[in-house]
């Protein structure tokens, strides 16, 4: 964990008592959404539960009669993984911020190509491509993710450890600018755990013949981290007992200092939390799962009902006259059995169905296509297609800008920037970068993923298609067209490196050189 060398002094620490009961406020206003997230897992997303405990290895598709909404939300969370932080890199880029000199922003410009590079290769070497994935799936299902960052230890590839933190575990405070930064997250751990995440940690002493026993008994702590008040920038860290008890053991009164455990001050926040979309008023976000659950659960039934309907279908249902001779249990319906009947009765005879089930295969596929509408199945395909020309695939870029675009940005505010910036931070820590501060004035964060690259693509394409008009008015018409200034800034729109063009002259540089 990276901390920075200062403490906190104790007239800027929240006390235990104020910290516990922002907590149980946190927790009333999340109950109500308890069961949202339980019902969004278990039909969406029953593999990682992350609304409630589940037994390891134990049965999870027990709700589950029809496959379409897993599906896909595993296909929109990796869209989202290839569109907005590709597992190749390449997703973001420093560059000099507006008011650099221009004869500093070549030298700027340089340093901030090396320091991405250094940057990129911690993300590549990192469990960040597991993780994040795992966060987006949150992100689909409950529409809140979050993700924490931590410092590595020197001895591991990467100084960057990812771990996608389950809501179950989580409780969240939204400060009057909208950011979801004050963070509650319960934690059960053993002495040795505790001692491992926070070495400096304050533990009860243990007496003597009870170590064994201690050291294997779990202890429910609660790690809040949160934003300091105006007067200091940064985040405070507490951690303390969830119980009030202190832990257990030791001699003498208890007090309220006994249930800190460690205290300490954060200038970048660990947790990475953000949002699908919000509504006016609430804290968690909401997403597309949750628009699309009344279809899940019909379409869950329907297939139920289908699949009871068949098991009917197949064994049938039977009556029989009560002769006094046929037994009905006795009875299997084996091949080359004799079903014993009194002289007289009509014996076992199949019941007819009272109706048929072939309307339900219309409901099925009507319910199923909106729930890959609603999920974006059909929307964040593969765009170029076989058989695409290139106008509808200029349109469906188009579509998919349209309609990841609000989401997208609010993932640029919550996500994307705050990860980059705890990134740079770690790494200033160990030295490994100079700090680097993401104001816009110096340096400026661009995101070059794949979907911040449509819109230009977007744009290029309508260009070349007006070139292409203009083509068809002569020779004329296209000496208007300054040909290279066109190369250099269709190369620019598509990512095209520089190096690989020719320096572009000014048309009087041209001229001087004939």
């Amino acid at each position: 964990m990276t901390i920075s060398p200062h403490r906190n002094t104790p007239q800027n620490d929240l006390s235990v008592s104020v910290l516990r009961q922002r907590y149980q406020a946190a927790v009333d206003k999340r109950r109500t959404w308890l069961a949202h997230w339980q019902d969004c897992y278990e039909f969406a997303l029953p593999q990682r539960n992350g609304a409630a405990l589940q037994t390891s290895g134990g049965k999870r598709l027990d709700r589950v009669f029809d496959a379409t909404a897993p599906d896909a939300v595993e296909q929109l969370a990796a869209s989202l993984m290839a569109e907005i932080t590709p597992p190749a890199g390449g997703w973001f880029d420093l560059e000099p911020g507006g008011n650099v000199a221009g004869g500093d922003r070549a030298v700027l410009t340089e340093q901030l190509g090396r320091a991405v590079r250094i940057l990129q290769g911690h993300f590549d070497r990192s469990n960040f491509a597991v993780e994040m994935h795992q966060a987006f799936l949150d992100l689909v299902t409950a529409g809140t993710a979050c993700l924490r960052l931590e410092s590595d230890d020197f001895k591991s590839p990467s100084a960057f450890r990812f771990a996608a933190v389950p809501l179950r575990d989580l409780v969240f405070e939204e400060r009057v600018d909208g950011k979801m930064d004050a963070v509650f997250r319960t934690l059960s751990l053993t002495r040795s755990d505790i001692l491992a995440t926070w070495p400096d940690a304050k533990l009860p002493t243990i007496a003597k013949g009870e170590d064994e026993a201690q050291g294997q008994k779990r202890h429910t702590v609660i790690e809040a981290v949160m934003p300091h008040g105006p007067e200091r920038t940064g985040y405070g860290l507490c951690v303390f007992y969830a119980d009030g008890g202190g832990g257990g053991g030791g001699d003498g009164p208890h007090t309220a200092s006994d249930d800190v455990l460690f205290r300490d001050h954060f200038d970048v926040s660990p947790y990475v939390a953000f949002r699908w979309m919000k509504a006016p008023g609430e804290i968690y976000g909401r997403s597309p799962v949750m628009k699309a659950l009344p279809d899940i659960k019909t379409a869950n039934k329907v297939v139920e009902l289908v699949l009871k309907n068949a098991s009917i279908a197949v064994t049938g249902i039977w009556q029989a006259d009560d002769d006094g001779v046929l037994n009905p249990a006795t009875i299997r319906l084996v091949p080359g059995s004799i079903i014993p009947k009194a002289v007289g009765s009509a014996g076992l005879t199949p019941l007819d169905a009272p109706g048929r089930f072939d309307v339900s295969d219309l409901v099925l596929g009507d319910l199923r296509d909106r729930i890959r509408r609603c999920l974006l199945a059909d929307r964040l395909a593969q765009v170029d297609q076989p058989g695409m020309t290139a106008t509808e695939v200029l349109e469906r870029a188009s579509e998919n800008v349209r309609l990841l675009g609000a989401t997208y940005g609010r993932l640029q505010a919550e996500l994307l920037y705050p990860l980059i910036a705890r990134a740079l931070y770690i790494l200033a820590k160990r030295g490994e970068l100079p700090d680097i501060p993401i104001d816009g004035d110096v340096v400026v964060l661009r995101h070059a993923a794949p979907l911040a690259q449509l819109p230009k693509r977007v744009k290029a394409a309508q260009v070349l298609d007006w070139v292409s008009r203009i083509a068809g008015l002569g020779p004329d018409a296209m000496n208007e067209v300054d040909v290279p200034a066109m190369v250099h800034w269709l190369a620019d729109q598509f990512g095209v490196p520089e190096h690989v063009l020719r320096p572009h002259l000014p048309p009087e540089v041209l001229e001087g050189t004939s």
